[in-house]
């Protein structure tokens, strides 16, 4: 057991990471050495930072609890904190369960573990991270909480209403993260389109994202939980004219059966989603759009499933994931009576994922020949494989065999080079 070490262990999404950093930040500066998400903690305190989203995510936070409450019986570990989204919603019943943890914090009270062990609050640290991401990219979360009221979605129940971060803090932070060294942004937010509405009314994020691409050094810019109903379109502009900001869009879009998405409060059709992805895609050239998509949603209909499947395969996104539905204790749908079997889930899940596959394969392979920028992130000695991001709308391939390219320096010095994209990147979900 190592003094004066924390152990932070970050479970969930990207704006939980964002949380575990801008704590990891006050921490540092109150003289203690942190650890995020080490295969063998050995801190003398362990801070866990949790995600309630769905049962799955629910049940790893909940076992990663017990797993460190058992390092405290045993004597490796002094004291156990833990916060974030599960004991944001849960946190009276985690105490009566789980007395061993020194104490539980919400989603938006973390910072009073401070005074807990004995510190304050450093000011000039505010808004200030230690990035647990790779040193060339980080997240930029721009928002809190959501206003929208999904049946399926207990995370307004969790986050409460939506509320915007001021314009300047965003842009300030980006500047400085640039002069760390920093070249790629991916901005996040529960839903990022809103942005701003909380504010007057309007949507701010065009305006947003515009004064974040003419900051000098600022790389890439990629963009992720969009969302189909009042999407502002001049958003697409943007996209098209500022070069450093991606071809990329992540936006949920759940199902594409007007039968689900007026049951899921999606409060947007299928024929409104047809045209706003044609819109996408004829506004912005060369765009690669990511998504998620649900099955087995209360009341799902196997006609429900066909027309989800000939959508995919007609469009044929890019990137996109599926999931089962998962009742969410204290929304809509959880209350519904037609819920579908866990096997005819299981198999929805397994016929989408193998249509999006065939999608991704032929994708990849149409991208063989074609000469990428890419950004270099570490080699790997025992396989000669180079990992990379792709520069080019979101694209995740990691994997290039090229021993020889004449660009090449040491792994630790992150770099953008041009390679040609060969066949051992085919098949590679990205």
């Amino acid at each position: 057991m190592k003094k004066n070490q924390i152990d932070i262990i970050t479970l969930g999404c990207s704006k939980n990471l964002v949380d575990s950093e801008l704590l990891m930040k006050q921490f540092e500066a109150n003289g203690y050495h942190c650890v995020h998400d080490s295969k063998r903690p050995q801190g003398e305190i362990a801070v866990i930072n949790t995600c309630g989203f769905i049962e799955d995510a629910k049940q790893e936070s909940i076992d990663t609890i017990l797993e460190f409450i058992q390092a405290k019986e045993e004597g490796r570990l002094n004291k156990l904190y833990v916060m974030g989204c599960l004991s944001q919603r849960y946190q009276k019943e985690l105490e009566a369960e789980m007395p061993e943890v020194d104490k539980f914090y919400g989603k938006f009270n973390y910072k009073e573990l401070l005074k807990e062990l004995g510190k304050a609050e450093v000011p000039a640290c505010n808004e200030r991270r230690h990035l647990t991401t790779p040193h060339h990219y980080a997240y930029i979360k721009i928002s809190e909480g959501c206003d929208r009221r999904c049946a399926y979605c207990a995370i307004p129940l969790i986050t409460g209403k939506h509320v915007s971060r001021p314009k300047e803090d965003i842009l300030n932070e980006v500047r400085e993260l640039v002069a760390d060294g920093v070249k790629e942004f991916q901005i996040i937010a529960q839903e990022l389109t809103y942005y701003g509405m909380d504010i007057d009314g309007k949507h701010h994020i065009t305006e947003l994202i515009s004064e974040m691409a003419d900051i000098p050094g600022v790389k890439w810019i990629r963009l992720h939980y969009a969302y189909p109903n009042q999407f502002p379109l001049d958003l697409l502009d943007v996209m098209r004219e500022k070069p450093n900001v991606c071809k990329y869009l992540d936006i949920a879009l759940q199902h594409i059966s007007d039968h689900m998405l007026t049951r899921m409060h999606r409060h947007v059709t299928k024929q409104e989603t047809l045209d706003l992805l044609t819109i996408i895609r004829n506004r912005v050239p060369g765009i690669h759009i990511r998504t998620t998509l649900m099955v087995g949603f209360p009341g799902e209909t196997e006609e429900d499933f066909e027309t989800l499947c000939e959508f995919l395969n007609e469009f044929r996104l890019e990137r996109a994931g599926v999931f089962p539905y998962s009742p969410e204790p204290g929304s809509l749908a959880a209350t519904y009576p037609d819920q579908v079997d866990e096997d005819v889930k299981r198999r929805r899940v397994e016929l989408l994922t193998d249509l999006q596959m065939r999608i991704v394969d032929d994708y990849c392979a149409n991208m063989v020949g074609k000469v990428i920028e890419v950004l270099c992130e570490g080699y790997d000695e025992e396989s000669a494989i180079r990992l990379v991001r792709m520069t080019r709308p979101g694209m995740r391939s990691r994997r290039s065999r090229n021993r020889s390219s004449s660009s090449w320096r040491e792994p630790e010095r992150r770099m953008a080079f041009r390679m040609r994209a060969s066949q051992c990147c085919t098949g590679i979900s990205i």
